[in-house]
C-alpha cells in the first residue's frame, strides 16, 4: 500500500478498512482478518495495525469477541457513511471552495462539471 504523508498510517489503514466494509468485503457481523493478518496484508508494522483496530473499535466499526477475534459491527456502514460525510464538510468542502474562490470558479461551473462527470462525458 503506498501511505500519503499528510495522514497518519494508521489511519490511512483504518480508511482502508472503512472502503473494504463499504466495498462488501466484510459484512456486518462477520470476522475480519486479525491485526497480524492484515498488518501483513498491508505491509505496516502490527503495532500500526493494532492503532488502526483500536481506533475502528472506538468508532463503533468493528468490536472483539474474545477469543474469536474482531467483527465488524452492524450499521457499521452507515456509521462510516456519516463519519465521511461530517469530515467532507468539515474538511474537502471549505477547501475546495478556497480554491474555488482563488481560481474564480463560480458554483454553475461546477453543477456542470458535476452534471458532465456523472453522465460519463469526458
Amino acid at each position: 500500500m503506498n501511505f500519503k504523508d499528510n495522514k497518519a498510517i494508521y489511519l490511512q489503514v483504518a480508511d482502508l478498512i472503512c472502503d473494504e466494509i463499504l466495498g462488501g468485503e466484510h459484512a456486518e457481523d462477520e470476522r475480519i482478518p486479525s491485526v497480524r493478518e492484515y498488518a501483513a496484508k498491508v505491509e505496516v508494522n502490527a503495532n500500526t495495525c493494532a492503532r488502526a483496530y483500536d481506533w475502528l473499535q472506538g468508532h463503533e466499526i468493528i468490536y472483539t469477541k474474545r477469543g474469536l477475534g474482531y467483527f465488524v459491527c452492524l450499521g457499521a456502514k452507515e456509521a462510516i457513511h456519516e463519519m465521511r460525510k461530517k469530515e467532507f464538510f468539515s474538511e474537502t468542502l471549505p477547501e475546495m471552495f478556497h480554491k474555488m474562490d482563488l481560481l474564480n470558479i463560480s458554483i454553475n461551473d461546477l453543477i456542470n462539471e458535476f452534471n458532465r462527470t456523472k453522465s460519463g462525458v469526458s
